[in-house]
Order: C-alpha cells, then structure tokens, then sequence
C-alpha cells in the first residue's frame, strides 16, 4: 500500500474540508450580523410598550412585535445551524489530517516530523484537537472562523509549498530526545495559537464594550474578561511546556552536536520566544498591563512563534536547516 500517496490525499482533502469549514464560519458570522434583534430585547419591548403607561397595545403594534419575535427567533436558529455545520466540517478536516499525519509516519517508517511539511501538519493536528476538546468540554465553537482559517492556510501551504518527499532523518535527529523536544513544542504551539487567536477576538470584544457598541457575532461572544482569563490559562499552560521544549532543544543538541547552547539562529529566536511569552506572564499579572496591552503581547509572541519556524527555515541557514524544509 501506498502510504504516502494516502497520506498526500488526506491532507489535500482537509484543507478543501477546512475551507468548507471556514465559509460556514463566516457564514455563521454574517448571519450574527444581519440578526434583527435577540428574542430578549424584543419581549422586553413588547412588556415595556404593554406597560407604559396602562395603555393598550395597538393590534398592528402587536403583530410588529410579534414578527420581530419571530424573525430574532429564525435569526438565531440559522446561526445555530451554520455554526454545527463548521464543527461538523471542522471534525472532519481533523479526521482527514489526521489520517494524513498518521499515513505519513507508516510511510517514512518513523515519526513524521523530520522536516517542515510534516511538524506543520502535526502542529495543526494538535490545533484542532485542542479547540475541539475546548468545544466539547467548554462550548468554545465561537473560536471556529480564526481556527479554521488558520488550519486552511497552514495546510494549505505545507501541501503546497513545504512539501517534500518521504526521506530518512538526517543523523542529527536520531535521538529520543528529538522527539520529546518536537512533541513538547507541537503541544505547546498548539495552546500558544489557540491563546494568541483568543487574544484578538479579546481585543474586538473589549474595544466593542468600551464603545457600548456590541453588536453582531460579538454579542455572541463572552465577555472581553472571560475571554482574557480562558486566554490566560491556555498560555499558562503552554509556557512551561515551552521552557520544558526549550531545556529538552538544550540537551538534544549536546547529543547531536556536541553543545548544550550554540546560538544558532533556531535556538536564539526560540529563546526570542519564550522572553516575549515571559512578559505576557508577567503583564498579565500586572495591573497596569492587563487587558489589550497583555493581548498585543501575545499577538506578537504568536508571531514570533511562526517566525521561528517557518521565517527561520526559510529566510537562514543554521544547524536546524535540514531535509529541504
């Protein structure tokens, strides 16, 4: 059996279905937008026009309630429905990737993250799962658009332009302390991109309140103080595993290339990473940085964290610069 034409498939096909995934996500928004107004707002009309001031309602008053009501009903039942929709395509792009990622592995003969194609693919892997239990456990499916449009264009570009054909590790990667570095990383990506995505609807929703404007999907959404904690503890969670990457990096490449630290332009921009994910912590605890200043701090290690990998692969050589990509 041709594992790696399987595998090749099976990523192809998810992104396709994390397309679809997204369009129902925006869908699901546009409709949020377009509600005419909730049921609650229209009953508390509809009682505060019967009180005021004794008087009766007017029969064709009652009808517009009335259709208001409905309409805010039927509003609500199609974002409902255009937001199963996106999970449900959602699992399914998960499914296929990782089908993908596994077919990959059985292919190569070993784990599948020896180059850029298949870590991108195993990080998105660990993306969706983590947002999907998220859903499962917490009803967190109002992260579903930036999720989805991440895993679109990350796939996107790994089938097409990290792409490369299955190879044996080079000798430097022949270790177990290669694979414990490259897991912890994938796992803490994974609650950084989650917390990071959160950090910008954050930022959307505290900007909306403070205008008194909160309309649309965003009403929708918790309040900016809940999304901010929920931020908070993803990357409370993932900064220890990322120092733990880190130290695991350290003595990985005392085994391969005979130094705990180099500064090798992955290892300096890892460090790079972590010192910004270190000031959100320490933001985050400081009164007077919480709040969009902690957000931005995130956005920005979120940033660096992709840089590291892809902008680092790409743009300098160094000792990591190995199988192609």
């Amino acid at each position: 059996m041709n594992y790696s034409y399987y595998s090749s498939v099976a990523l192809v096909s998810s992104v396709v279905v994390y397309l679809l995934a997204f369009f129902a996500h925006a869908a699901e928004w546009a409709a949020a937008r377009r509600e005419p107004a909730t049921e609650e707002v229209v009953q508390r009309e509809l009682v505060t026009a019967g009180s005021a001031g004794g008087a009766p309602l007017e029969h064709d008053r009652i009808e517009t309630y009335a259709r208001n009501l409905a309409d805010a009903r039927l509003a609500d039942l199609r974002v409902e429905q255009f937001n199963r929709m996106g999970v449900f395509l959602t699992v399914l792009g998960f499914l296929l990737s990782l089908i993908g990622v596994v077919g990959r592995g059985l292919a190569a003969g070993r784990a599948p993250w020896g180059n850029m194609y298949e870590f991108t693919t195993l990080a998105l892997v660990f993306v969706v799962a983590a947002y999907l239990l998220m859903v499962w456990k917490a009803g967190l499916s109002w992260l579903g658009l930036p999720v989805t449009l991440l895993v679109t264009v990350g796939n996107g570009l790994a089938v097409t332009v990290f792409y490369v054909a299955v190879a044996p590790l080079v000798p430097a990667l022949h270790s177990v302390w290669f694979l414990i570095h490259i897991t912890a990383a994938a796992i803490a990506g994974a609650a950084f991109n989650v917390g990071g995505l959160m950090s910008i609807l954050y930022i959307l929703k505290k900007r909306a309140e403070d205008r008194g404007q909160v309309g649309g999907y965003l009403a929708r959404l918790p309040t900016s103080r809940r999304i901010d904690l929920i931020t908070y503890r993803f990357h409370a969670f993932a900064f220890p595993l990322w120092t733990f990457t880190v130290a695991a990096g350290a003595i990985w490449a005392e085994y391969a290339w005979g130094r705990y630290w180099g500064w090798d332009p992955k290892e300096t921009w890892a460090l790079v990473t972590w010192v910004i994910y270190a000031c959100y912590l320490h933001a985050r605890s400081t009164a007077g940085w919480r709040g969009n200043k902690a957000a931005v701090i995130a956005i920005v290690g979120l940033a660096s964290f992709w840089f590291n990998f892809i902008g680092i692969n790409l743009l300098v050589s160094g000792l990591h610069s190995y199988a192609g990509v």
